[in-house]
């Protein structure tokens, strides 16, 4: 069976240093693509790119991941900037946005994370809170990701994927206040946090506030790999055995049949 191609966006970054270089850089944390492995998928790292070719890029694979990252504008929900609000990434923004457009289309399963979910919610025509304190590392610390129990909500997807309260990684300072046309959400913090949104029905459409990819529970990029699978074989149709060594070849009928003599 073959794994499903799972693209993730990246950061584009104007200035990165490796080995003797500083240069510009797509880049992603290398837990993105562990976990899909992990999980069963193949994969593809998608830098920011003209949303325009969103379309292209998303019907070449089986699944997307929309990663974490910076701050979405908040003219794009249309609200003012907060002063707390992180330095804006247009580029990153048209083409995140794009490739949540191209996915939701084409019924393409998608997955946002932290960022991810934000934007997702932010296309559906929804809003985000700008800042809110206790969600980003223990005692504030920056660069560190906190841990705080995430409650799911009964009936929906990620309740079906993960029926436990458990404990996840996370850190970010903006999160869903009113959420966006069609989607419902599927887990809360403790404090009401909205931590997790979906599309009910049979599209696979589900955003995390937290990183998946920074701890070790692969249950949400299971169902995102096994929902590209299931994508993947009813497009190929089902598999046909080949024949054992030595059997005859099977008789063809219609425009592939041999002429009689």
């Amino acid at each position: 069976m073959n794994r499903p191609l799972i693209g993730i966006s990246t950061y584009l970054e104007a200035s990165v240093r490796w080995g003797v270089w500083d240069l510009p850089a797509a880049l992603l944390p290398a837990g993105y693509a562990r976990m899909v492995r992990e999980a069963g998928g193949l994969a593809a790292l998608l830098p920011p790119d003209s949303p325009d070719a969103a379309a292209e890029a998303v019907a070449r694979l089986d699944a997307v991941v929309v990663a974490g990252g910076p701050d979405v504008e908040p003219a794009r929900y249309g609200a003012g900037r907060d002063p707390r609000t992180g330095p804006p990434a247009p580029e990153r923004d048209a083409w995140e946005a794009a490739l949540i457009g191209a996915a939701l289309d084409a019924g393409t399963p998608l997955l946002g994370i932290c960022r991810g979910m934000q934007l997702l919610n932010v296309v559906c025509g929804g809003t985000l809170t700008q800042h809110l304190d206790g969600h980003a590392g223990p005692d504030g610390a920056t660069g560190v990701f906190g841990s705080h129990p995430v409650t799911p909500v009964p009936g929906t997807r990620y309740a079906s994927l993960v029926p436990d309260v458990c404990a996840v990684p996370a850190y970010h300072h903006q999160a869903v206040d009113r959420i966006g046309t069609g989607l419902v959400a599927s887990a809360h913090a403790a404090d009401g946090t909205v931590e997790a949104v979906e599309l009910p029905g049979s599209r696979w459409v589900l955003g995390v506030q937290w990183h998946p990819e920074a701890g070790d529970d692969l249950r949400v990029l299971r169902g995102l790999a096994a929902a590209a699978t299931r994508a993947v074989d009813t497009a190929r149709g089902p598999v046909v055995a080949a024949p054992k060594a030595g059997a005859p070849a099977p008789e063809l009928s219609g425009p592939f049949a041999e002429p009689s003599a």
